[in-house]
C-alpha cells in the first residue's frame, strides 16, 4: 500500500462528492452502519470506492469502516481503519466541512498505523502522512503551532450537556474557540498548525482518528485522552474507546492539561 493509492481512492471521492452534495435524496437514510450512526448516500457510495481502491491492490487487507463494519481482501491483512465522510451530518446539510479518513496500520493497535490520508471533500486539500517521513499537507510538510498561546482551541461536543461543562476550564482560557464537526480534520488542521489544541471529551472510535493521530505526531504534535494517557495501546476497531486531547506542542498541552484537572 502506498500513499499514491490512498490519494487516488481521495481524489475520486472528491469528484464524486460535487454531484451527491446536490442530489434530491441526500438526506435520505440507508440504514444504520456498523459504527451505530446513519448511513446516507454519500457515506454509501465514498465507501464503495474505497473498498473498489482496495481491491485493485491486490494486497491482503482487512478494512474496518464505519459503515460495512470488517472486510477482508484476500484472507485478510494489514488494518486499514476508514471513516468513508467524516462530518457527513455537516455534508447533508451544505456545511462545507466534512473529509474521508483513511489509516493503515501493520498491526491491531493505533501504535501501529504507519500511514494516513485525510481529504477535505469541500475544498480537495489533501493531508497524509508515513511513519519517520513526516506530515504533508498537498505536498508541503506541515509544522504545527510552536507558541504555547491558545490562539484556536477546536472541540468536538458528543453529549454537549455533559461535554461543554467538561471542557470549560480549556475553552474559557482560548482567544477563539470552533467546534468544526469532523475529528479527522480537525486534527488535519492541528498538524497543519491553524488549530492549536483539539478536544473530545467524549469517547471516539478508532477510525475517527487514527489517520489524525499519525498526521500529528509526525508534524511534531501531541495526542492523549484528556488525562493525559497515551492511547497508542487502543485497539483498532469499531467501539468508542478512548477521549481525545491534541496540541501543537509539549508546552501546550501541558498548559491544556494542568486547565483540565484544576492546576
Amino acid at each position: 500500500m502506498e500513499i499514491g493509492r490512498l490519494r487516488k481512492i481521495g481524489q475520486k471521492i472528491y469528484q464524486e462528492m460535487a454531484a451527491l452534495r446536490n442530489a434530491p435524496d441526500i438526506r435520505t437514510s440507508l440504514g444504520v452502519g456498523a459504527g451505530g450512526d446513519k448511513t446516507f448516500p454519500l457515506d454509501k457510495k465514498a465507501e464503495d470506492i474505497i473498498i473498489s481502491g482496495l481491491e485493485e491492490s491486490n494486497e491482503p487487507l482487512s478494512l474496518i469502516s464505519e459503515e460495512s463494519g470488517i472486510i477482508d481482501f484476500r484472507g485478510g491483512g494489514r488494518r486499514v481503519g476508514a471513516d468513508p465522510v467524516d462530518g457527513s451530518k455537516n455534508a447533508i446539510s451544505g456545511i462545507p466541512f466534512f473529509c474521508t479518513s483513511i489509516a493503515v496500520a501493520e498491526g491491531d493497535t493505533i501504535d501501529d498505523v504507519n500511514m494516513a490520508y485525510v481529504i477535505n471533500l469541500a475544498t480537495g486539500d489533501e493531508f497524509w502522512a508515513e511513519r519517520g517521513k513526516g506530515a504533508y499537507h498537498n505536498g508541503r510538510r506541515m509544522t504545527p503551532q510552536k507558541e504555547d498561546a491558545f490562539y484556536l482551541v477546536a472541540y468536538e461536543a458528543q453529549a454537549p450537556g455533559r461535554d461543554i461543562p467538561r471542557i470549560l476550564p480549556l475553552i474559557s482560557r482560548a482567544h477563539k474557540t470552533r467546534c468544526f464537526g469532523a475529528i479527522a480534520l480537525d486534527l488535519a488542521y492541528l498538524a497543519f498548525g491553524a488549530v492549536s489544541v483539539f478536544i473530545s471529551p467524549s469517547p471516539s472510535r478508532s477510525f475517527d482518528f487514527a489517520g489524525g493521530w499519525l498526521l500529528v505526531r509526525e508534524a511534531g504534535g501531541i495526542v492523549t485522552d484528556i488525562d493525559g494517557n497515551e492511547i497508542g495501546k487502543t485497539t483498532l476497531g469499531l467501539k468508542r474507546s478512548v477521549s481525545l486531547l491534541a496540541s501543537g506542542n509539549r508546552e501546550l498541552h501541558t498548559r491544556a492539561l494542568g486547565l483540565m484537572s484544576g492546576v
